[in-house]
């Protein structure tokens, strides 16, 4: 499970520099933001995975 976690967290990141990218394309600041609330959800929760993997 471990890897299905890391595989969409990276998935919600990349999603997230899209969003943050077209906000930037489009002008729309809050698209933008949108975006890189979600990169910074996607971050978070990679290292979460790798402070669970440090214990195992």
């Amino acid at each position: 499970m471990g890897l299905a976690d890391k595989a969409s967290n990276k998935a919600e990141e990349l999603k997230g520099k899209g969003k943050e990218t077209a906000g930037r394309a489009t002008d729309d600041p809050e698209l933008e933001a949108e975006g890189k609330t979600d990169q910074a959800k996607g971050n978070l929760k990679q290292a979460g995975e790798k402070i669970k993997d440090v214990f195992k």
